[in-house]
């Protein structure tokens, strides 16, 4: 007579993947950021006021003489203050905060990647952007009679890497700070000159020659280069290539200052 061994095995936990480790990272952040009153006002409803406050300054530039109309100027526009605000300004606020309170220190500890914890902390941000930037696409259209895009290949390709670049703009940024407070005050600069030179209130077809070649550079200048190109139709290849690979170039170094520079503690 024989017996049957039967052998049990210990069930194994099931494994996280990188997507779900950033997904509940991503919604713990999301609550933080709601109980955050300044910083959600500002990343929530600035960005959805500042068009209306630029219309009466582009009103009174020659646009016709550009070929442009005042639609395809705040268009792009608005697009452009959200992800300085929802997306830059609101993340170098939050990376701050975060490491002023050790919660980066302490998730670094745990099975969390370097570059999870960051997507993690931003995602909510981005996903914000997004939403107020297809909302603010949907009402100016409407109102300022823009119509659907002539190329809208360029403009979503101009969306899609301005919510790959400002996140890590925004780590670079608070990487230089020693205080919450001091973020803020870091992010201002870049914030305000690209307010002003990319092309977001005054566009670079009336900006002189040499002034309008050096503001092309800026971060936010090859999205709006691209979404205002793809609106209107008009980008030549040349144009388009030339501003994707600005916005790469950003990119990657702002991805390589995050690896050198990017500081998980307090500074002391």
């Amino acid at each position: 007579m024989s017996t049957d061994t039967v052998t049990r095995t210990a069930p194994q936990a099931p494994t996280v993947t990188a997507v779900g480790r950033i997904t509940s990272l991503a919604r713990a952040e999301l609550t933080l950021l709601a109980r955050s009153r300044a910083t959600f006002f500002a990343a929530v409803f600035v960005p959805l006021v500042l068009p209306l406050s630029v219309r009466s300054t582009v009103e009174d530039m020659d646009l016709e003489g550009a070929g442009l109309s005042i639609g395809s100027v705040i268009l792009p526009s608005a697009v452009g203050f959200s992800l300085l605000f929802a997306v830059y300004s609101s993340l170098v606020s939050v990376y701050a905060a975060r490491r002023e309170e050790l919660v980066l220190k302490r998730l670094r500890t745990g099975e969390l990647r370097d570059a999870e914890i960051l997507m993690g902390a931003a995602v909510p941000s981005v996903l914000i952007g997004l939403v107020q930037c297809l909302v603010l696409v949907g009402v100016c259209a409407a109102l300022l009679d823009v119509g659907a895009p002539e190329a809208p290949l360029p403009a979503v390709l101009g969306l899609l890497l301005g919510l790959v670049m400002w996140p890590a703009l925004a780590a670079v940024t608070a990487s230089f700070s020693k205080s919450l407070e001091g973020a803020q005050v870091a992010a201002m600069p870049l914030l305000l000159l690209s307010m002003v030179a990319s092309g977001t209130v005054v566009p670079f077809e009336v900006m002189p020659d040499r002034v309008a070649t050096v503001a092309e550079l800026l971060p936010l200048s090859p999205v709006i280069t691209l979404i205002r190109g793809g609106w209107e139709g008009n980008l030549s290849a040349a144009e388009t290539l030339g501003a994707i690979a600005t916005a790469l170039a950003w990119t990657v170094l702002a991805v390589f200052a995050v690896r050198k520079w990017f500081r998980w503690e307090p500074r002391r």
